[in-house]
C-alpha cells in the first residue's frame, strides 16, 4: 500500500482522510503523525491474514467484481 516514507510526507490531515477511507483509528495521540501512520502500515498485514481467514474484512466476492 504505502511505506513509511510515503506516509511521512503526508500532513496529518491527509493520514485521517486515509484512515478513514479505511476504517481506521490511530495508535495514542491522535495529533501526531505517528500515531495515523503506524495503523496505516499495518493496515494491509491485517486485511490480508483477515481474508485469509475468511474473517470480516475483505472478502473474495468482492475482489472477484474486479
Amino acid at each position: 500500500m504505502f511505506t513509511r516514507s510515503e506516509l511521512e510526507s503526508k500532513t496529518l490531515k491527509q493520514l485521517q482522510d486515509l484512515a478513514a477511507r479505511y476504517g481506521i483509528k490511530p495508535v495514542g495521540n491522535p495529533g501526531y503523525k505517528t500515531s495515523w501512520v503506524t495503523p496505516l502500515l499495518a493496515f494491509p498485514v491485517h486485511a490480508i491474514q483477515q481474508f485469509q481467514d475468511n474473517r470480516r474484512g475483505l472478502k473474495k466476492s468482492e475482489l472477484e467484481k474486479f
